[in-house]
């Protein structure tokens, strides 16, 4: 138990359940949920692809951060001496492998987008994630192309709401923007215009559900998620000190489920929308037992 502990810990699982959130979401977008389709199998592979990529990413964050986590991180499973290096890099290496053949195995379409997450994933870690620009430009990248596995459940639909992945890029550009000032406190203005790209989200998601004509069923997700991700967030600009940007940060990750929930309500799926509503305390319960920064 205390061994699946210390894999849980390098995980950081409740960010893993938010990649699912946003496959979900983007098979919502597809309408498959709405058009009598089941396809289980199907929606089983890509979201055991993004549980692969996502925890295969965070692992080699952690790989190629081990040197500096001993000094700002040290309670993380590297630095701490829970894990090898060797082991973490098994470990990630398996759990890639598993994202990108999961996803093949549906399709080659699938199984391209998820070896682009891949590569994304490691050149976010290795080279760009220090980058005040291109690193929150890099992990937003992910995040499009998550939702955009989702969308190739049907590559008509992928086709058509591809342009769509920008909204998870600019969400999580400002999440990780944000997110620089995490250990030694953080400037006001990156935080503004954290708030500011938030509201770009929200308006995007808002007009779309205008466009379906599902703007109450959407209100009922939107809401919350905007609750959930402004009140840490001006508390963080009221005094930018690491644990107030600590908690914005770790608010704005968990809060994709809402975020993914609205959109899969834009769209008219209503159930998709429940189904991903209800991963949130699952992720919330999971935030307290294991890291999520």
């Amino acid at each position: 138990m205390n061994n699946i502990n210390i894999y849980l810990r390098l995980i950081r699982p409740a960010n893993v359940i938010t990649s699912v959130a946003d496959v979900l979401a983007g098979i919502a977008i597809s309408g498959l949920f709405i058009n009598g389709g089941t396809e289980f199998i199907s929606v089983l592979l890509l979201c055991i692809s993004t549980i692969g990529l996502y925890a295969g990413g965070i692992v080699f964050n952690d790989i190629f951060d081990a040197e500096l986590d001993k000094v700002e991180r040290p309670e993380r499973a590297i630095p701490s001496g829970d894990i090898s290096i060797n082991g973490a890099i098994i470990l990630g290496s398996v759990l890639l492998l598993l994202g990108i053949i999961s996803a093949l195995s549906f399709s080659t379409i699938s199984g391209a987008i998820a070896l682009m997450i891949t590569i994304a994933a490691l050149i976010y870690n290795k080279f760009s994630k220090h980058h005040s620009f291109i690193g929150p430009l890099n992990m937003g990248l992910c995040r499009a192309l998550n939702l955009l596995l989702g969308l190739s459940i049907l590559p008509a639909a992928l086709e058509e709401w591809y342009f769509l992945g920008i909204i998870p890029l600019i969400y999580i550009f400002s999440i990780t923007m944000i997110s620089q000032g995490e250990v030694h406190g953080g400037n006001k203005k990156n935080l503004y215009i954290g708030g500011i790209l938030y509201f770009i989200v929200i308006s995007s998601i808002l007009y779309y559900s205008f466009i379906q004509i599902t703007v109450l069923l959407t209100l009922v997700f939107i809401l919350p998620f905007a609750m959930m991700i402004f009140k840490p967030l001006f508390k963080a600009i009221q005094e930018p000190v690491g644990k107030n940007i600590g908690k914005a940060v770790k608010a704005g990750v968990i809060s994709l489920i809402l975020m993914d929930a609205a959109w899969a309500a834009a769209f008219g799926s209503i159930y998709a929308a429940i189904f991903i509503a209800s991963l949130l305390p699952l992720s919330i319960w999971l935030s307290k037992r294991f890291a999520v920064t």
